[in-house]
């Protein structure tokens, strides 16, 4: 996590209210804040935990949903669409995860047109022991309860469901 002190104060709530003195209701402006520090904070705890396994969150996502799937493979246009990511986005993990032996392009077996992306066994192991990483921190998110973090997951579906992500 951080290495500095903590402040003595929250700079989001102060900055609420001298929104609310200068511009007017800040709730709206105090939640989005937060949840933009909060995904600052995730994403440092996350990737502090999966440097040591050579991945990126997004490189380790891409080996999950891999190992998800039925039969470790996957078609990159179906990764795309599971890890809502632009198509050069997942070539570009998956060049890397091939170039690191974790996966590797195949060709479908009834579509010439279509490359699968199969998970290796060396995937699946570093998939495994980040996993272990990841979730021995609890992805970072610390300070609420098991039920307050279902509560957080519904909030927050209900946001991505409102603005067309499913």
């Amino acid at each position: 996590m951080s290495t500095r002190s903590p402040l003595p104060f929250d700079p989001i709530a102060r900055a609420a209210e001298i929104w609310a003195d200068r511009v007017g209701p800040s709730t709206t402006m105090a939640a989005v804040t937060s949840v933009m520090r909060v995904q600052q904070i995730l994403q440092s705890a996350v990737d502090g935990a999966l440097r040591p396994h050579n991945l990126t969150f997004a490189r380790y996502e891409a080996l999950v949903l891999l190992s998800f799937s039925r039969r470790g493979s996957l078609p990159m246009r179906v990764m795309g669409d599971r890890l809502q990511l632009h198509p050069t986005s997942v070539t570009n993990i998956v060049d890397r995860l091939e170039q690191d032996g974790l996966v590797r392009r195949v060709p479908h077996p009834t579509d010439r047109r279509t490359t699968l992306v199969e998970i290796t066994e060396d995937g699946l192991d570093q998939m495994k022991k980040a996993t272990e990483s990841v979730t021995e921190i609890d992805f970072g998110l610390r300070g609420i309860t098991e039920r307050q973090t279902q509560q957080l997951t519904e909030l927050l579906g209900k946001v991505r469901h409102a603005a067309g992500d499913f």
